[in-house]
């Protein structure tokens, strides 16, 4: 029996890929990009998440903590210690007004496919089906590989939402498993990419070029953050990339937004490192017309 970690089950996902999905969000990611809108995904371990305005000042959790963790500040406001938290999930099953979560559980291949099955009727109606996301699925391959085949043996539509950070060995074995890769590029520049993210650019391109030539469905897609990534270097940079990949499906734009902050402060990571808003229309449609003049084949409507 194969076991995963899952910090998410997401049903009827209309934006991972054709159809209604269900998308099944796995913890755990070789990458740390800057911009990450899934911070609780990167580790892949479990994490206790805190939300202070569901709080109702009960004390039950500061009864059942045995590590005093959970404590009273000067202005009685309830606060965490995250370094006495050993997160055993006491202070969960305590918590009544769900101001506290554990995130990241393990489950079994066939616990996430039942899930994933409750939507059965609306996959075929819709051209649907399951999508793994994370995190990133190649950083769990035996997992994902695994439900991948689970979900295949019920005749189901799949795909991934990757970096494309692993081995080609990695990778490849998921090619006859997947229908739709969606592969994220971060940066175009060595250089740029290794500080926004951590990791090398020249592996990532190269699994791409591969997967590419295997035949594989990619929608090859760019987050864009303004002052970060949104480039002219980088707008070329995509211009040419896309250049040497005329098979793929097609090239997304995927805009920044702010939704990741709040989700650094409920897990006590500290504030985000980027310092922007996201894009206005006009900032957007500025990028779909840059790309279209390199040739990319931009599948995103105009705001």
């Amino acid at each position: 029996m194969i076991n995963g970690t899952v910090f998410d089950i997401q049903r009827f996902s209309i934006h991972d890929g054709p159809g209604i999905r269900t998308t099944v969000f796995l913890k755990g990611c070789p990458l740390n990009c800057l911009w990450c809108h899934n911070p609780e995904s990167k580790s892949s371990k479990p994490q206790l998440s805190f939300t202070p305005m569901r709080c109702i000042g009960c004390g039950a959790c500061l009864k059942a903590c045995k590590h005093n963790a959970h404590q009273l500040n000067e202005k009685g406001e309830h606060v965490i210690d995250r370094s006495a938290c050993v997160l055993c999930g006491e202070c969960v099953k305590t918590c009544y007004a769900e101001a506290l979560e554990m995130i990241g559980k393990t489950m079994t291949v066939e616990e996430v496919i039942e899930e994933v099955l409750k939507d059965e009727p609306f996959y075929e109606t819709s051209g649907g089906g399951m999508t793994i996301s994370g995190g990133e699925p190649l950083f769990q391959p035996d997992f994902s590989v695994a439900l991948l085949e689970s979900a295949k043996a019920h005749k189901l539509d799949t795909g991934i939402e990757t970096s494309g950070f692993a081995s080609w060995a990695t990778l490849e074995r998921f090619i006859p498993l997947v229908d739709h890769f969606m592969f994220d590029i971060k940066e175009t520049d060595p250089k740029r990419h290794e500080h926004v993210t951590g990791r090398p650019l020249e592996p990532i391109v190269a699994n791409l070029k591969k997967l590419h030539d295997s035949g594989a469905e990619i929608l090859v897609r760019f987050p864009m953050v303004p002052n970060v990534n949104a480039l002219p270097e980088h707008f070329k940079g995509i211009g040419e990339l896309a250049k040497s990949l005329p098979n793929v499906k097609g090239f997304e734009i995927m805009p920044y937004h702010r939704l990741g902050e709040s989700k650094l402060d409920r897990l006590g990571l500290g504030a985000s490192p980027i310092k922007t808003e996201p894009p206005e229309n006009d900032v957007f449609n500025g990028w779909i017309d840059t790309l279209a003049s390199y040739g990319v084949k931009v599948i995103n409507e105009r705001k």
